[in-house]
């Protein structure tokens, strides 16, 4: 991923040094449980436990020769700690005995992607935080609800804020579960079958590196683990388009209810000096058509040939790093978003009159049906006085002149149907 979609925390745990580093964990777990087993010398291990290192510039030498990154890596942790020991036979030789790439891998990634759903997760409750503080600010402000792109009926902007907190919160719940579900690794050897390390050794290897081993491997782990994460952070980056979307609508010329926070010297149009772009909402709508496509491909990828094949790898590469890089940098940028937004409740309440009192002509309906008319009949009464009022006529005046319901409905009732209060008496709870 280009720097300027990534994140702090996440660059630290999808570098390429992060990613060695990990498989030296794995590696060093499997010869410490080996010792603990008595399987190796225990003077051994503590060789590679304190020698154990990598050069990537040396392990680029090295893979010209294996084409072949971990077994490069392999070669470059075994020089190191030969060197050190400086004896023979070296404690070298028992590094990845037993084992095949992907014991290393995949053991690895399941680290990596746990404590990536984890900095997330994180990340996702400080963007419900600022919406949190946003609503306490803000939240009471009444405006217009629209469906369709067309006022429907007054809403509060604490109504919008609030369906974006419980839809994130949401996600946390799916995120701790994804998080416990990626959270395995295998060391069950070529095929998963189990040759040179059992399965209570696997175990114990797997909780050392605080992963629950996979009950039944191949010689890798299925992946439909693996889409299920991705497909949860499609999921995600879909919700925070669609906050950032109704941004951007909110920040309309003609509806300009909000407005992203504007710095001092910031330009908003190369030509057009007075533009003042919702251009931060709309990197997150371009950035969650990456996320949607990434999580297809992944979806493509749960199928392997037998016990494995290499069609997984390559796109892996690119598309795990990827993808947790953009989404946590879109949750950041949301975050940053609504902490800065400036919010126009004198616009609010401009648009929310701008149908005039037509917006609480369901409250006419209703308050006729509750009087015995029916529904359909109501509803017909509603709307002969809506048309007049398209055709410039005071909607209020005319219902009020309305026999069918003046001969219902006392003037306190009438005054109730229009009362703003009373439509909004519910939203606060």
């Amino acid at each position: 991923m280009i720097e300027r979609y990534c994140t702090e925390a996440m660059t630290s745990l999808w570098s390429r040094e992060a990613k060695y580093a990990r498989w030296l964990e794995v590696e060093v777990a499997i010869c410490a449980e080996y010792a603990e087993a008595g399987i190796i010398p225990r003077e051994d291990y503590e060789a590679i436990k304190a020698a154990g290192s990598f050069e990537l510039a040396r392990c680029d030498e090295l893979e010209k020769e294996t084409r072949h990154d971990l077994m490069a890596f392999v070669r470059n942790v075994s020089e190191r700690v030969s060197a050190h020991a400086g004896r023979e036979p070296s404690p070298s030789r028992w590094i990845h005995m037993g084992v095949t790439s992907y014991d290393v891998i995949d053991t690895a990634l399941g680290m990596m992607m746990r404590d990536s759903c984890t900095v997330l997760i994180e990340s996702a409750e400080r963007l419900i935080g600022a919406i949190n503080d946003l609503d306490h600010q803000h939240g009471h402000h009444p405006c217009i609800g629209r469906t369709h792109g067309i006022h429907a009926e007054p809403i509060t902007f604490g109504h919008k804020l609030e369906g974006w907190r419980e839809e994130l919160n949401r996600h946390l719940k799916r995120l701790e579960a994804n998080r416990t579900e990626i959270a395995v690794g295998k060391i069950s050897g070529p095929v998963g079958i189990h040759a040179h390390v059992d399965r209570s050794l696997e175990a114990k290897i797997c909780a050392r590196l605080g992963l629950s081993a996979d009950p039944s491997s191949t010689q890798i782990v299925a992946r439909d683990r693996h889409a299920s994460v991705l497909c949860e952070l499609a999921v995600l980056a879909g919700s925070l388009e669609r906050i950032a979307t109704e941004l951007r609508n909110l920040q309309r010329t003609e509806i300009l209810e909000v407005q992203e926070e504007f710095a001092k010297g910031q330009t908003g149009s190369s030509a057009m000096p007075h533009k003042r772009n919702p251009w931060n909402s709309e990197t997150i709508c371009g950035l969650s058509r990456l996320v949607r496509g990434n999580a297809h491909a992944m979806l493509e990828s749960i199928m392997t040939w037998h016990e494995r094949d290499l069609t997984n790898s390559s796109l892996e590469r690119v598309i795990f790093p990827d993808t947790f890089q953009v989404v946590d940098f879109m949750l950041h940028r949301l975050t940053r978003i609504l902490s800065g937004l400036v919010v126009m409740p004198d616009n609010m309440a401009r648009n929310l009159r701008l149908m005039g009192d037509l917006v609480f002509s369901e409250h006419v309906m209703v308050a006729l049906t509750k009087k015995g008319m029916t529904r359909e009949a109501a509803y017909k009464v509603a709307q002969r006085n809506a048309a007049l009022a398209w055709e410039g006529n005071d909607f209020k005046t005319s219902v009020e002149h309305d026999p069918d319901v003046a001969s219902r409905l006392s003037a306190e009732e009438v005054e109730e149907m229009f009362s703003l209060e009373h439509h909004l008496r519910n939203a606060p709870k």
